[in-house]
């Protein structure tokens, strides 16, 4: 009953903070990396002013996330680019350049703004003392250094207009390719663990660390402009808001989307103040713009990862006791469920959250059951194990009192076995607390958030805010379920085991 209390409660809240978020009029999407957290910013602000209740699920992932939610109607809005949407979103079509993309586009319930302003194009980018020493100025001047060491960003390796097409058409050489994060690949590059790295055109990073863009000398890389891609109902349920995005079109040049992202990147200035100041010089609007403090940051996150932690793990307690009970209890039944358990957990953590994506969206729900998942093996295994080490002789002592098999269970099996079932349980609770910072990446919030926001800005104080609390929450759990040892295991089987440690 306990336990089932629990999970009411913390379910209830899971659903009321689901339930606010889709209270909001405007949901905003925005990618993993600085221009489109601003951008999106940009758009959520301008909802504000009209009068609408809107949200922005920032640094959400890479485009693939981004698409699925909004096509399924998880956000209604987030920033694009034209290149992005023909060569990735829509590549199976095999569009030209020059495609027009609203009629396409609206054969998804989807629509476009025109163009804001500016071209964010992929490029190439080297050091300038290592091109200049080598006489690199073109990516075809690539071709005579096999050996130079490459650091692209996971999703530029597997993009259609990324990696493989790259090298196709320009025939390189170069092996040596590893998968890095946007943000520390620049970090790679100045440090010269790499060589060569993909770059967006409006990075901060590039004036900043003098950076030279490589010449692409036959045009590889299609044209990016900016847009806005929104949901076609959008202009139904907010017309005038539909307007004004329409009246971005052009007001962004690449000039100032780099000084945006340097005030960002390099000055620390919150992505909402620069988002609010934008709007007061090119659109005249006077916008207050509430930049979260610390402590207010802090009771956001906690409530968040408490959530995803209690509701996942008290879920797993009331699904996995009763497994282990089964697989103690029925030894060919018992190999399956040990089997399948083991399966999940090896499962890496993030592919576990891509796959929920597809079957639950984006959000609280698919990290609670990714979560639920991980949390299934130490507890079935050790309620297994802690029933099975009970010794014959106490089994056989139980039946020959004619004990029926749910009163033996109860009363004799279960308290002998609860100090392994509890370690099982801390062991996932403590894994849980961990695990669930990943959850950031799909939105679901929690001590996650300021730690890729820490990452993508190269802000250490930011990454600290996440990681200590997330590493303090795990020692409170264990502190917690020590104490809960001593409460739930029988006061006989402690004395037992502590007998033991001192023998």
């Amino acid at each position: 009953m306990r336990f089932g209390s629990v999970i009411l409660i913390t379910l209830s809240l899971l659903l009321l903070s689901e339930y606010s978020a889709a209270e909001e009029s405007i949901v905003v999407g925005s990618k993993k990396f600085t221009e489109n957290v601003i951008l999106g910013e940009i758009v959520t602000l301008l909802a504000r002013d009209q009068g609408l209740q809107a949200s922005h699920r920032r640094e959400l992932g890479g485009t693939r996330v981004l698409w699925s939610a909004l096509w399924s109607g998880e956000i209604d809005i987030y920033p694009e680019y034209t290149g992005t949407i023909i060569e990735e979103i829509l590549h199976t079509l095999n569009l030209p350049e020059n495609t027009l993309l609203d009629s396409v586009l609206s054969g998804y319930g989807i629509a476009q703004t025109p163009p804001l302003g500016f071209n964010n194009t992929y490029a190439i980018g080297m050091r300038r003392d290592v091109a200049e020493d080598l006489g690199i100025r073109t990516i075809s001047d690539l071709r005579r250094y096999p050996d130079l060491k490459i650091g692209f960003t996971n999703e530029f390796l597997d993009r259609k207009d990324g990696w493989p097409g790259l090298r196709r058409h320009y025939n390189l050489p170069q092996q040596d390719v590893r998968g890095l994060d946007h943000d520390l690949a620049y970090r790679g590059l100045v440090s010269g663990a790499v060589q060569i790295v993909d770059m967006y055109s409006t990075d901060a990073e590039i004036a900043q660390y003098d950076l030279i863009k490589l010449d692409d000398d036959t045009g590889y890389f299609p044209v990016y402009d900016a847009v806005l891609l929104y949901r076609l109902d959008l202009g139904g349920r907010a017309p005038k808001f539909v307007e004004q995005l329409r009246l971005l079109a052009g007001k962004i040049t690449e000039d100032d989307m780099i000084a945006m992202n340097a005030r960002a990147k390099i000055h620390r200035v919150p992505e909402t103040q620069i988002a609010a100041d934008f709007l007061s010089k090119q659109m005249g609007r006077t916008i207050n713009s509430t930049v979260a403090g610390f402590w207010s940051r802090l009771i956001h996150t906690t409530r968040d990862h408490i959530t995803l932690v209690m509701v996942s793990l008290t879920a797993a307690i009331l699904f996995a006791v009763p497994l282990g009970i089964v697989a103690a209890k029925c030894e060919r039944i018992g190999r399956m469920i040990l089997g399948i358990a083991g399966v999940i957990q090896t499962i890496p953590s993030l592919a576990l959250l891509v796959f929920m994506i597809p079957l639950l969206g984006i959000g609280g729900p698919p990290a609670v059951v990714a979560l639920f998942l991980y949390s299934l093996l130490p507890i079935v295994r050790n309620t297994y194990s802690g029933l099975q080490d009970i010794p014959s002789s106490i089994r056989e002592s139980a039946v020959a009192l004619g004990l029926p098999a749910g009163t033996r269970l109860r009363r004799i099996e279960l308290p002998l076995a609860s100090r392994s079932i509890l370690a099982g349980i801390k062991t996932s609770a403590v894994i849980n607390v961990g695990t669930a910072t990943l959850g950031a990446l799909i939105g679901a919030g929690g001590y996650g958030q300021p730690i890729l926001t820490g990452i993508r800005l190269d802000d250490t104080a930011l990454i600290l805010e996440g990681a200590v609390p997330a590493a303090l929450l795990a020692l409170l759990v264990q502190g917690i379920f020590d104490w809960s040892d001593r409460l739930l295991v029988p006061r006989g089987l402690r004395l037992d085991s502590e007998a033991n440690s001192f023998s």
